[in-house]
């Protein structure tokens, strides 16, 4: 009986801790209109926004993302106090209101640092590969697999679907070709 008892304890309390974290599809619910609205105000792509953030705080379950609304490790000036476990603890991250206000300092990152507002001029929204090796190379991570890491989830979530659909956009090369075709069919 006793073991009993015991085995079901803990599956409850498993079944309990799993149900509080988020998977990669509820995330996507919750903080898809979140990044889209942050893409028509900033043109940072909302297929970025939401994977580099679904990467950064493992789609809202990291501590960071659950103690401070902090989905990309942004430190900040002052550092905060979060209580964690009835333990008072000194950090550097920066503490956002909501995940909302932490995506709005992402793309802020991104379009007012000298190092990535180039970025906005050179890539549409529609371009989240150019954007992910972008971000990649102008030194906001040191791992040389981010952006395959990044691109990799949106490609697995289909996250450029917020993009404003580009599939329904021609893309450079399918113009180049189609302005190919035209003279080929206008000189016969």
């Amino acid at each position: 009986m006793k073991k009993f008892l015991l085995i079901t304890s803990l599956f409850l309390s498993a079944l309990m801790a799993s149900a509080q974290k988020n998977t990669p599809k509820s995330y996507i619910e919750k903080f898809k209109e979140d990044a889209i609205r942050i893409m028509h105000e900033t043109g940072v792509p909302a297929s970025i926004v939401l994977g580099v953030a679904m990467h950064e705080s493992a789609c809202g379950n990291s501590m960071l993302a659950q103690s401070l609304n902090n989905q990309f490790g942004v430190k900040g000036s002052s550092g905060t106090t979060i209580v964690r476990h009835k333990k008072k603890i000194h950090t550097a991250y920066k503490q956002y209101q909501s995940v909302y206000d932490s995506f709005q300092d992402f793309a802020r990152i991104m379009t007012e640092r000298r190092e990535f507002s180039g970025m906005t001029l050179s890539l549409t929204h529609f371009d989240y590969e150019g954007w992910a090796h972008g971000i990649q190379n102008r030194g906001y991570c040191s791992s040389h697999k981010w952006a395959s890491q990044v691109l990799g989830i949106i490609k697995k979530y289909q996250l450029y679907s917020f993009d404003e659909n580009p599939a329904a956009t021609p893309q450079p090369a399918a113009l180049a070709q189609n302005d190919k075709q035209l003279t080929l069919s206008t000189k016969q």
